[in-house]
């Protein structure tokens, strides 16, 4: 008998350093940015447990140690320590710094996983 896969939505980090991760998506309160998970070389983290929700879902991190970023064209607000945030526009007037997320098209599926890898930009998503 098989067991029931486990549906969330989980990032894995390829390199060799410590990379903070955020992530953007939209919920019935409007749209949502939420961060830092630390994720340590060569490990996954899930930032969504549980049956994803939404078809898109969006992207940002650093790397801890040498400053490169994995970014996209969609704007979104980030704090500099944990943080939730509702709402994407005015990030500034609103003590926020305002950061370029990359947009992942789950296709609807109930799980997803995006490879960080040591050349940004290179990373893609996969069920």
């Amino acid at each position: 008998m098989a067991s029931p896969a486990h549906a969330d939505f989980r990032v894995c980090n390829g390199t060799q350093n410590l990379v903070g991760v955020a992530i953007g998506y939209r919920a019935q309160d409007g749209w949502n940015t939420e961060g830092w998970w630390q994720v340590p070389a060569s490990t996954c983290a899930t930032l969504i447990e549980g049956e994803l929700k939404s078809r898109y879902y969006y992207l940002y991190a650093e790397d801890a140690a040498r400053g490169g970023r994995w970014t996209g064209n969609i704007n979104m607000c980030v704090a500099e320590n944990e943080f939730k945030i509702v709402g994407v526009n005015d990030c500034f007037t609103r003590g926020y710094q305002r950061m370029g997320f990359k947009e992942y098209d789950t296709g609807r599926q109930g799980s997803w996983m995006v490879q960080l890898s040591d050349t940004p930009g290179t990373q893609e998503g996969q069920n």
